[in-house]
């Protein structure tokens, strides 16, 4: 019984997680149907623009991060508008090439600048444990993480819901082409969705690094995405807080799979999200909470 909600402990810690990081890509997706497999690049030079702050100017770990998302948001608004806004939104093939190529340069750049040696970054949330019942230790990471999760998932529904930039960002998610009938400014709506993204985003590459066993390094996203991947596809691509459900399954995969099967190596719970992202394509392609496309002919 310890192991087992031992597992469950870690299960949730790394699905909040890739949690915050599906709802960034589920941003880009309703806005513009498409992938943006940079997504965890923009997380992770957010990340490390936060461990500069708090680190190297010598900032308090909250305002670093704050600033970091500023930086980040104004990154990807100046992306969207350079390399994505002069190409056509509804042909996919260059935008996806686009991002490819934006994952290969951030990374690259990041490379150059802080070096691919680990660190390790402050921490975000108090140390020790909350509860703790022999091996199953439930840390105050695990509460702070799940809890941040929850509240920005509750302030994005907040914002596109009952604001009129989140109306314009439905309308636009909903039916491109109406809502440029309609009057909404399409680009700046869609810009909008990449800064926010981004800033989502870095709140997420810095929960994930802030880990105490965890550390960053320019690679640390690639392997993330791929889970965070498999979790928005799993709660649906349009969904925010079937995002945090997927994100949680997929924790929860990744624990026990490894935690129990011990023929399993440790390095095969990437092999596991890979497995639910096929699974899902192919039973239920809509995810759990997606929404169902109606298209006329």
């Amino acid at each position: 019984m310890e192991l087992l909600l031992a597992r469950l402990f870690d299960g949730v810690s790394s699905g909040a997680t890739y949690a915050v990081i599906a709802v960034a890509l589920v941003l880009i997706y309703k806005a513009t149907t498409l992938i943006n497999f940079a997504q965890g690049e923009l997380c992770m030079i957010g990340s490390f623009i936060a461990y500069a702050f708090a680190v190297d100017v010598g900032l308090p770990v909250i305002p670093a991060v704050i600033l970091a998302m500023v930086m980040t948001a104004l990154l990807a608004a100046g992306i969207e508008r350079t390399l994505i806004r002069p190409f056509d939104p509804s042909n996919h093939l260059p935008l996806v090439i686009i991002t490819l190529g934006l994952l290969l340069l951030i990374n690259s750049v990041a490379g150059m600048i802080w070096g691919y040696d680990p660190r390790r970054f402050p921490g975000v949330f108090p140390d020790g444990t909350v509860f703790e019942w022999g091996v199953a230790r439930l840390r105050w990471y695990t509460v702070g993480t799940l809890i941040t999760t929850i509240v920005l998932l509750v302030l994005l529904s907040l914002l596109l819901n009952r604001t009129k930039v989140g109306l314009a960002f439905r309308a636009v998610s909903s039916n491109l082409e109406s809502a440029a009938l309609s009057g909404v400014p399409i680009g700046r709506t869609l810009q909008f969705g990449w800064a926010l993204a981004a800033a989502v985003g870095t709140i997420a590459g810095v929960l994930f690094v802030s880990d105490p066993f965890r550390q960053i390094e320019p690679t640390f996203a690639a392997r993330v995405l791929i889970f965070a991947s498999a979790a928005a596809v799993l709660g649906g691509l349009d969904s925010l807080w079937g995002a945090l459900v997927g994100g949680l399954v997929i924790g929860m995969v990744e624990s026990m799979l490894i935690g129990y099967l011990t023929f399993i190596p440790s390095q095969m719970g990437l092999a596991s999200a890979v497995g639910v992202l096929i699974i899902v394509l192919l039973i239920r392609p809509n995810g759990l909470f997606g929404s169902r496309r109606v298209e006329r002919v």
